[in-house]
């Protein structure tokens, strides 16, 4: 007997929950069918893949090595699925899209409002990951692009600078900074409160990297885990934050104060897995994203 697409799956679904209940739960198969077929396959291949004598179920050292290249196989079936449906002229198609949290605020709203309007046959899926999470759905083939920091990258993850992204102290029209024109040295902060993004956010870490180089120590008063909510917090206190430029320009009862010495900006990338099939709705959202900045502070894009 042969493998089949159906035994790699069933094999990859039982390792992935240890479990033959709750893998045939997910397959929707009855659990005596999943084995059987799990049996089947050791059987084809002559040697044992998973190891049942424990409270759960685990790959083999010849299960861990056959399940390598099942689900690369089975990345690769799908990418040429996809390849197949893919059309160059772009009236139909579907993009995967990741975006870190920041980015939601000020960047995919205009790139996807964008792309939509100059191809709107193509369906895009947008997820809002932290950046490990986006590298790792790439090299998984769940994802088509990713919008992250530039800087060190997975293996296998490919990037593009796509623009510079600046971050500044903003406050509110109740903040004592509120009309400053001259710039606020950093050890100032020490005197006031803050509002930050939490530390599930490459901002706030890249905000706290900043204060300890600098050797201040800030109060923080609230942490949100979401921009909209952070920036609604700030106009209405007098506690001040740091956010991207871009967002703050899209609010007009904010207002960013120079800092002395500025924070370090950082660059924006767009992410895809180098060796993975690149469709024509990717190539098109890459073009679109590259141009965004210039654009952006020009006309809009669409």
């Amino acid at each position: 007997m042969q493998p089949e697409l159906r035994h790699l799956r069933y094999l990859l679904a039982v390792a992935e929950h240890a479990n033959f209940t709750r893998a045939a739960e997910e397959l929707r198969i009855a659990q005596p069918t999943l084995s059987q077929q799990v049996k089947q396959l050791e059987k084809a291949l002559g040697a044992q893949l998973l190891d049942r004598s424990g409270r759960t179920v685990r790959l083999t050292d010849a299960g861990e090595t056959y399940a390598r290249y099942a689900r690369r196989a089975l990345r690769d079936l799908a990418a040429g699925e996809r390849a197949v449906l893919d059309v160059h002229d772009l009236s139909r198609g579907h993009l995967r899209l990741a975006v870190t949290p920041t980015f939601t605020a000020y960047l995919t709203g205009p790139l996807v409002a964008g792309f939509h309007s100059r191809h709107p046959g193509i369906s895009v899926e947008v997820r809002e990951l932290p950046q490990d999470r986006i590298e790792a759905e790439l090299l998984a083939d769940r994802l088509d692009l990713g919008i992250a920091f530039h800087g060190e990258h997975l293996p296998g993850v490919e990037a593009t600078e796509l623009f510079t992204e600046t971050l500044g102290l903003v406050v509110g029209p109740d903040h004592p900074f509120a009309d400053r024109t001259e710039p606020v040295r950093a050890e100032e902060l020490n005197d006031h409160q803050l509002a930050l993004l939490s530390r599930d956010f490459a901002t706030r870490l890249h905000i706290d990297a900043y204060v300890t180089e600098h050797r201040v120590r800030p109060v923080i008063a609230v942490e949100a885990n979401s921009v909209t909510a952070l920036t609604e917090i700030v106009r209405r206190t007098a506690l001040a934050t740091v956010l991207p430029d871009a967002v703050t320009r899209d609010h007009p009862r904010l207002s960013p104060v120079p800092l002395s010495p500025a924070l370090p900006s950082r660059a924006v990338a767009l992410l895809r897995r180098a060796a993975g099939y690149r469709s024509a709705a990717a190539g098109a959202f890459t073009e679109l994203a590259a141009s965004w900045e210039r654009e952006e502070r020009g006309q809009p894009i669409g």
